[in-house]
């Protein structure tokens, strides 16, 4: 207590012999607050209705922070500073994202970065979501983003009953807050009656197709979206007809809102991460069979340039990188031209497969595998997108290939040297956006966008140009105030999640911006946005 009382006594003859010189005022006045305005807008109900992006999807998951760190839920934080309302959330049960359908695992969980193997890598967080898809919650839900949808999806009776989830004839993420079995994603968003809407809506019908790497079908042509697959590309007329009766709908009682357009889904990293020249000669699985690889080829080669097709031949460096060999199903098919030429000299070929310890008899058999192999092969190009998953691909072996070669009678061995992933064994269709390819996304995203602009002008309506925003992150990146910049490189850019199509936090931040100068541009509002700094570029677990 002594102690104590003699610190005290210190004290205040330290601050009585501090004369009022030392002693600096800030009069300074404080700013003053600023008043917030709507313009012309009504902020008071706002609904978010759209697709994955809508709903807050990163990660290759939906999962709370996520939801949290959507773009809707950032316009309705700055929507609240202006008189609006309430913004209610579908929210998932954790933050792993996967989920159960009747307890069994139906959804995996989000990716985060592994560095169990050295290099960093996109691997799933471990553990069982909580999330169970037929445990309905209670609406209505501000956010009516539904992660899957296409344009035809939001108008769609029975998108969201849990009976057809199983059969994929469902989307789970709907079923969970579907007013009723038989309700429709835009009947829902209309029913709470919106005074401000935001409307994202067609990128998933172009990226189905461009995920699968043209895997599936344009189709341009065809009315009946019924008839549809998942990868296939809408066609614009059903696009125009869909988007015009939501907007119908979503305008009916005076409601403002935002349209926001479709970028070019194949710039996403998704896209452009793989290089089309990812075969290094220093990598001790590939580089030491380049030799016996370009004798492979080069018997090869000399066909293709006896038919003039000199884009189709193959040659492994072996001091720098090299390009995949990819199936191109726009090639004509030369299959049966490779194993008559291959046949046409049976000498110099019964030479050529006695080096793999083949007997003269086997002849045919591998002059035809040669041909339904290489029939459609050519080695990439830059003007070839190799997507995403095929980094787990590349160089591996293709066991469905593996078993067909053995079971036709070649050695385990052989078999395997001829199933290599993108190098003995041309990527599919599935792994690579060929040229042809990108030019139907291209030419269906014009026509989605020029939609969507006419329409935003007939309902006048903000449009938001994401399109071009887009390029722009791809081309420069975006400055943030700390000097740091935002683009879209894999992993490290800040503005795109692990899965190389989804928004990170801080890019859901860029995209909130955008949309909010937008809307102070038309409607007359000063909303202040959000600060991406606030938002991370990635989640770390």
């Amino acid at each position: 207590m002594k102690k104590l009382f003699a610190l005290l006594a210190f004290l205040g003859l330290f601050l009585a012999s501090c004369s009022e010189d030392d002693i600096i005022v800030d009069n300074t006045p404080p700013p003053a607050p600023v008043n917030y305005t709507s313009g012309t807008a009504d902020f008071s109900n706002y609904v978010a209705v759209g697709n994955s992006i809508t709903a807050g999807y990163s990660d290759q998951a939906l999962f709370i922070d996520g939801q949290t760190n959507s773009f809707p839920s950032m316009l309705a934080g700055n929507f609240a500073l202006a008189g609006g309302g309430a913004f209610t959330t579908p929210f998932m049960a954790d933050n792993l994202g996967g989920a159960t359908l009747d307890g069994q695992a139906f959804l995996g969980n989000r990716l985060i970065l592994s560095f169990a193997s050295g290099d960093p890598s996109p691997v799933p967080v471990s553990g069982q979501g909580t999330t169970e898809i037929g445990n309905t919650l209670t609406g209505p839900f501000n956010n009516m983003g539904v992660p899957g949808a296409k344009s035809f999806h939001l108008a769609a009776p029975g998108y969201g009953n849990i009976a057809g989830v199983a059969i994929g004839a469902a989307n789970p993420y709907y079923a969970r807050f579907a007013s009723s079995g038989s309700a429709t994603v835009i009947g829902d968003a209309l029913a709470q009656n919106p005074t401000f809407f935001t409307l994202w809506i067609g990128n998933n019908d172009v990226l189905g197709f461009a995920a699968s790497g043209g895997d599936g079908v344009d189709q341009t042509g065809n009315f009946d979206p019924t008839m549809y697959g998942g990868s296939d590309i809408t066609d614009p007329n059903v696009f125009a007809g869909v988007y015009d009766g939501l907007l119908q709908g979503l305008t009916a009682n005076g409601a403002d809102g935002v349209v926001i357009n479709i970028p070019d889904v194949s710039a996403l990293p998704y896209f452009t991460t793989v290089p089309h020249k990812p075969l290094d000669p220093t990598n001790p699985d590939f580089g030491p069979q380049i030799p016996l690889l370009n004798t492979i080829f080069g018997t090869l080669n000399q066909i293709f340039t006896a038919v003039q097709q000199p884009e189709r031949i193959v040659v492994f460096s072996e001091s720098a990188a090299s390009a995949v060999v990819i199936r191109d199903e726009n090639l004509a098919d030369l299959s049966g031209t490779i194993a008559g030429a291959l046949l046409s000299d049976l000498p110099a070929f019964n030479a050529f497969i006695a080096q793999f310890g083949l007997p003269p008899q086997a002849a045919p058999l591998v002059a035809n595998l040669l041909g339904l192999t290489y029939g459609q092969s050519r080695p990439a190009t830059a003007d070839d997108l190799i997507v995403l998953p095929s980094r787990t691909i590349i160089g591996t072996v293709n066991t469905d290939n593996f078993q067909f070669l053995v079971n036709q009678g070649l050695s385990a061995e052989l078999a395997g040297q001829f199933s290599v992933e993108g190098v003995s064994l041309p990527l599919e269709d599935k792994w690579v956006l060929t040229p042809e390819e990108q030019t139907s996304i291209s030419v269906a995203t014009t026509a989605y966008n020029q939609t969507i602009a006419a329409l935003a002008t007939q309902y006048d309506l903000a449009l938001v140009d994401v399109n071009t925003y887009q390029s722009i992150i791809a081309d420069v990146g975006a400055p943030l105030s700390d000097g740091s910049v935002v683009t879209d490189a894999y992993a490290t850019g800040g503005g795109f999640s692990l899965d190389g199509v989804h928004p990170a936090p801080r890019g859901s931040a860029l995209l909130a911006n955008l949309i909010i100068q937008t809307i102070n541009a038309k409607y007359g509002s000063n909303l202040p946005g959000v600060d991406p700094l606030d938002y991370t570029g990635l989640y770390l677990q």
